[in-house]
């Protein structure tokens, strides 16, 4: 096998390609591959010179994550949560994060009974976020709400080096959970999905996400059976359907309805755990009692119009629309998003007087906003 040889002498470094059985065998971690999955060969990282020979094996890698935080949280406490929002984050006029809104928000989601929350997910808008941005929303909701809400950080990428080096971040930073999406656009093979959660997997509890309308990539359930052996797999967040809930659920595996629209019949009839909802930005209390209070087939109907406007364009695009209107964040948006149509804005404010406006986050009356109440920002 070869191996790249990083020599140094007097301060000058070069790089050659060295046979490694002349290094004799380099000390390794046992770790279970699947059968149909060759284990790859360890590379070496030499150094010669007034150093001592050293040999490192990725498998030696240790995840940057203190004690206290690791003892903060478990697996136990994400697989028992029943409602966690992906929640929005909201803008200032100048599209930096409006932190006074964000902290409304998460104590509203507290106050209607979501026990965790999703920072930075797709409906928090971390695709168009940087990482500096993403890692110190992540913190600033630990510091003001960790006692109260399980925090999962989106730290998911299609770069599993990226994917690493942002989850260390973010339980560095006091996280309770990572959310992992499959790497998206660059896809990769089955056997490279397992490699890639495998990755992430030993830094803490864990939910995987499972969206192929997004990735164009379907999670198949080999994937899930094949790292169901991590104990810091908290679950899966599955938006394939039904069926596919109930495929794990027959085998233990906790799951998350992904759908709003499906969430109920998940939930009651499927064995699904909870939701990570989008819907629950805007009705957390109402969402809480379809997560509780048993099958409960009128308010799943009541709920249904507003589920199926939340998504008549992609998501975020109806909720940042929605929460506007109603008055708990600025009309602001990060582009490429842009506010519904007028007739679409019309619409929502006739789904919440059907509802209840007492139901619905926020204080002020719903109100159809006109085109040039939005602030559309493209640097930021």
């Amino acid at each position: 096998m070869a191996s790249l040889l990083i020599a140094s002498t007097g301060g000058a470094h070069r790089l050659a390609w060295k046979d490694a059985a002349a290094l004799g065998p380099a000390p390794r971690l046992a770790r279970p591959w699947p059968a149909a999955v060759a284990a790859p060969a360890p590379l070496l990282r030499i150094s010669r010179g007034k150093f001592a020979l050293q040999a490192i094996t990725l498998d030696d890698y240790l995840p940057m994550r203190s004690t206290e935080v690791k003892n903060r949280t478990s697996t136990a406490d994400i697989t028992s949560l029943r409602v966690i929002t992906a929640v929005k984050t909201p803008y200032l006029p100048d599209g930096r994060f409006d932190l006074e809104a964000y902290d409304s928000l998460i104590n509203m989601q507290i106050d209607g009974g979501a026990e965790g929350v999703i920072v930075g997910g797709t409906t928090g808008e971390g695709h168009l976020m940087s990482w500096d941005e993403h890692i110190m929303l992540i913190g600033h909701t630990v510091n003001c709400f960790g006692a109260k809400v399980k925090v999962v950080g989106n730290t998911g990428s299609n770069s599993t080096r990226e994917a690493i080096h942002a989850t260390e971040q973010g339980f560095a930073v006091g996280m309770h959970a990572a959310l992992h999406i499959n790497p998206y656009y660059g896809k990769t093979s089955i056997e490279g999905l397992i490699s890639h959660f495998e990755a992430v997997l030993p830094m803490g509890p864990t939910i995987i996400y499972n969206v192929p309308s997004r990735t164009g990539q379907d999670i198949p359930p080999a994937v899930i059976e094949a790292v169901s052996s991590f104990t810091n797999l908290a679950g899966v967040k599955e938006c394939v359907g039904h069926e596919r809930v109930k495929c794990y659920t027959d085998k233990g595996i906790t799951i998350w309805s992904g759908n709003d629209d499906e969430c109920h019949d998940s939930r009651w009839k499927y064995g699904a755990t909870g939701v990570i909802s989008v819907a629950s930005n805007l009705i957390p209390g109402l969402m809480h009692d379809l997560m509780y209070e048993g099958e409960n087939k009128t308010l799943n109907e009541k709920l249904f119009p507003l589920m199926k406007w939340l998504f008549c364009q992609p998501n975020p695009i109806a909720l940042n629309t929605a929460l506007a209107q109603l008055g708990v964040v600025r009309p602001v948006f990060r582009l490429p998003y842009v506010p519904l149509p007028l007739e679409k804005r019309v619409e929502f404010v006739r789904i919440v007087e059907s509802i209840g406006r007492e139901n619905f986050v926020g204080e002020n009356e719903a109100r159809v906003l006109d085109d040039d109440d939005f602030v559309l920002v493209s640097r930021y």
